[in-house]
């Protein structure tokens, strides 16, 4: 980057509030304008609710379940976030083959009361929140299907060599606040070809991990214990755009010269380390978070 340029992105992330990570379920593309709550339509578990005019999508939230109800045939959408759900039998989804979301977060899900072939007769499935759970572990094998893994806010501590193979159109992962270190998940996402966004934030990471993919555009590893970046470590992602490292131990020595020149970065936040200089950046970066460092240098 040309030295003129730096005072300018001072005063931009000086004024900056950094974004926030949350994530919403979004609606699919069916989702009708005016959803019609009310009297469920008959192919419905009877504690839940059917609307009519979107038969496919089964509510059962907020019921204080402690399991999962049969599901009738043509379900494609199961919200059973908010409830008191412990396990998943292996023919718990029998009927639904066909399923494309599947919602269980904030529930008491372990692993061991979760069977292995649980998730296997999903062969639609595109997307698991799994998230606010007492999970260890990820849970797998998962459908090939499957586009969007949300699993924060659990106890892991450990993803399974292999537990992910084959997933080629996995496109985000969110895994944050866990308890994930370095060794625990190398090589976990290997051959993930399409991921493009993948949170690894609010872990107990001390190093970066290795073998992600090169096809990752979003990578976040704020609030982990990272004091050192490998040499070229993020010269082979051919598209990341977004990238935050803040909130860890990172100070000069170890950070080499080049290891935020990266050409495809629009957004960099080393917020909240122990910098004492702005580390050298490409000049097409757009936003810069050095706020709350040791950075001590005459920018003029």
């Amino acid at each position: 980057m040309h030295l003129q340029i730096i005072p300018l992105l001072v005063l931009l992330i000086i004024g900056s509030v950094c974004p926030q990570y949350d994530y919403d379920y979004g609606v699919p593309d069916d989702y009708p304008s005016n959803l019609a709550f009310g009297p469920s339509s008959p192919n419905c578990a009877p504690e839940c609710n059917c609307p009519y005019n979107y038969p496919s999508a089964m509510y059962c939230d907020n019921l204080k379940l402690k399991k999962i109800p049969i599901i009738p045939p043509g379900i494609q959408y199961l919200y059973l976030q908010n409830n008191m759900i412990e396990g998943i039998d292996d023919d718990t989804f029998q009927n639904v083959t066909d399923l494309k979301w599947l919602i269980l977060d904030h529930n008491h899900l372990s692993n061991a009361n979760i069977k292995k072939k649980a998730f296997s007769k999903l062969k639609e499935l595109q997307r698991l929140y799994i998230s606010f759970n007492n999970l260890t572990e990820l849970v797998g094998p998962l459908p090939k299907t499957m586009t969007d893994l949300y699993a924060t806010n659990n106890k892991i501590s450990k993803i399974t060599p292999n537990i992910l193979e084959g997933l080629e159109n996995l496109t985000v992962v969110h895994l944050q606040h866990n308890a994930l270190k370095g060794d625990s998940i190398s090589g976990a996402f290997k051959g993930l070809k399409s991921l493009l966004y993948l949170d690894l934030s609010y872990n107990e990471l001390t190093k970066l991990p290795i073998g992600l993919p090169p096809s990752i555009s979003f990578l976040y590893f704020d609030n982990n214990k990272i004091s050192n970046i490998p040499d070229e470590y993020f010269q082979g992602f051919k598209a990341l755009q977004y990238l935050r490292v803040s909130h860890n131990d990172l100070k000069d020595s170890g950070v080499p010269g080049n290891a935020f020149n990266i050409s495809t970065l629009i957004e960099l936040d080393l917020s909240f380390n122990s910098l004492e200089k702005i580390p050298a950046v490409n000049e097409g970066l757009e936003n810069l978070y050095l706020h709350v460092n040791k950075i001590q240098s005459n920018l003029m």
